[in-house]
């Protein structure tokens, strides 16, 4: 996915919401907010122009809502707040939420989507690029 949009994987910092996979399937509901917490700080540490969120727990862990309705736009995070919304532009990290590959992998007709979504994504690049 990442070539598809020119990028290089060491030129990405990867992170999960949830390093090791439930044998249930599912997070507790309680981790799953302990865990969004250490997301959103570590998106502080980094502070990313861009972040590409893979999957319903990573959405309803940084933009607070399914991924279903988070799809199909852009979203504005303020990584010194943790919180969805605007802010100072150096402030600001643009959000496009997506697919997670695995699903991707058991739907192959959502790729066209998911597609979508990464050009969304390159084209907010390029927008910021051009306002350097």
């Amino acid at each position: 996915m990442l070539a598809a949009i020119g990028l290089a994987r060491d030129a990405v910092h990867v992170a999960a919401v949830c390093a090791k996979r439930p044998t249930a399937g599912r997070i507790q509901i309680e981790v799953e907010d302990r865990l969004a917490e250490i997301a959103k700080h570590h998106i502080g540490l980094v502070a990313p122009r861009q972040l590409l969120l893979l999957g319903n727990a990573a959405s309803r862990a940084i933009l607070g809502t399914e991924l279903q309705a988070a799809r199909g736009r852009l979203h504005r995070f303020n990584h010194k707040t943790a919180q969805t919304g605007a802010g100072d532009a150096s402030d600001v990290t643009t959000v496009v939420a997506s697919y997670h590959p695995r699903f991707l992998i058991e739907k192959p007709a959502a790729k066209a989507e998911a597609w979508k979504d990464l050009q969304m994504l390159m084209g907010e690049q390029i927008s910021q690029k051009g306002a350097r």
